[in-house]
């Protein structure tokens, strides 16, 4: 049975499996290389996630199977400038074994319930451009695209 449950600081060696697979996985991809560079979790996935536990503005999950971790999510909350909270989900990741099961989908309805809970006004996430199943995913749970960013490396 797949579900979602809060993270502890004893399934850090999981999450930080999961984030060094999810960046590999990421960085690969059309726009990974300056998504890891800007928006990518930072080398030591331990100490990065150990961090985000510890904060009570974030969020962070277990995608579970069976009561195997095969996923996770973190969340954060940001102060926007009209004074309201806009939830950002930071990472949101699966095993490619455990993908079309509904681990995914138990992640993201616990990050809704929780943003709901603090008030928080959206949900943001980044999509990288071609990864047309991530934003297929998304949208299944209203998220649509509200800006796009354009990029160009110099030398």
């Amino acid at each position: 049975m797949e579900g979602a449950r809060p993270a502890t600081a004893e399934d850090l060696p999981d999450l930080e499996r999961l984030a060094g697979e999810a960046v590999a996985e990421l960085t690969a991809e059309r726009g990974g290389a300056m998504w890891a560079r800007t928006l990518g979790r930072r080398a030591p996935y331990v100490d990065d996630l150990a961090h985000a536990l510890a904060d009570h503005d974030t969020l962070v999950l277990c995608g579970t199977v069976d009561g195997a971790v095969v996923g996770y999510a973190v969340t954060h909350l940001d102060d926007i400038a009209d004074g309201g909270r806009l939830a950002v989900i930071d990472d949101l990741y699966t095993e490619p074994q455990a993908r079309t099961v509904g681990v995914g989908e138990a992640l993201l309805a616990a990050i809704v319930a929780w943003a709901t809970e603090r008030g928080a006004v959206g949900l943001d996430a980044v999509v990288l451009p071609g990864a047309r199943e991530t934003k297929n995913f998304f949208e299944t749970f209203g998220l649509r695209a509200r800006a796009l960013v354009v990029h160009r490396d110099l030398p």
